[in-house]
């Protein structure tokens, strides 16, 4: 099981969401030399491209534009990124995206994943799309569970156990958010604002998660303690770790 080379799987419901909630985290992971790989369960065609429609834009024109956008933006941040259409709002759980998401986990051989809260009483898709991110995670793992086409994987193509980290949802304490871990994304936040500016559909969104940055960076600074002499524009995302964290050294 291949999980030495560090690889960063996020698994988004909708075409903006990895932009906004985990936009810092790619661009460092990246930054790194690492490799980071997007999956769009949808375009956000229905749900979130209200400004598409009132110009009287067509489905396909909206999936097209979404998509568009969503690649500019993963190009940004230096990620690959991949779509797998299965509509949304609502964006149903299916066998069919369950066995697509089987295959990506075993193409990308992720050491970290990141996907939505399995709360969210806002948007029906987001906790959907993680539902089926952590089942696909556990059956990726079984050599005895085919790939999509119906070949069994080899040795090297099922995955190990990688940890699954929740992004923060646009509404936190609805959805019950309480991160646990908090991530300096300052050398990267200019990567994430570029990526932002990809996705005018959603323009209303740049002030807010720039405005979200800046408060998690004050969070970082605060718990990592004034040691380690953290710059005052610090910039911060959070996160909550779904499995537990297994070490042989408290710290």
């Amino acid at each position: 099981m291949a999980e030495t080379t560090p690889s960063l799987l996020v698994v988004s419901a909708h075409a903006g969401d990895f932009v906004w909630r985990a936009g810092g985290a790619i661009a460092s992971a990246t930054k790194r030399g690492e490799r980071a790989m997007v999956v769009c369960l949808s375009y956000g065609e229905r749900g979130e491209s209200a400004s598409q429609w009132l110009e009287g834009r067509s489905l396909e024109e909206i999936k097209t534009i979404r998509r568009d956008e969503a690649a500019a933006a993963a190009a940004a941040l230096g990620a690959e990124i991949e779509f797998l259409d299965a509509g949304d709002y609502p964006l149903r759980e299916s066998q069919q995206t369950l066995e697509r998401l089987i295959d990506v986990y075993r193409r990308a051989q992720p050491t970290v994943v990141l996907t939505h809260p399995l709360l969210d009483p806002y948007n029906g898709d987001h906790p959907a799309a993680a539902r089926m991110a952590l089942e696909a995670r556990v059956l990726a793992q079984a050599i005895g569970v085919a790939n999509s086409d119906g070949t069994y994987p080899a040795k090297d193509e099922i995955i190990g156990a990688p940890p699954v980290f929740f992004f923060e949802p646009h509404q936190s304490e609805q959805s019950e958010f309480k991160p646990n871990l908090l991530l300096d994304i300052t050398a990267a936040f200019p990567q994430k604002r570029a990526a932002m500016e990809c996705m005018p559909a959603q323009k209303h969104m740049w002030s807010y998660y720039t405005d979200l940055a800046i408060r998690r960076g004050v969070q970082v600074k605060r718990n990592a303690g004034p040691n380690l002499g953290l710059p005052h524009d610090t910039m911060g995302e959070a996160y909550m770790r779904y499995y537990p964290q297994v070490t042989d050294v408290l710290q």
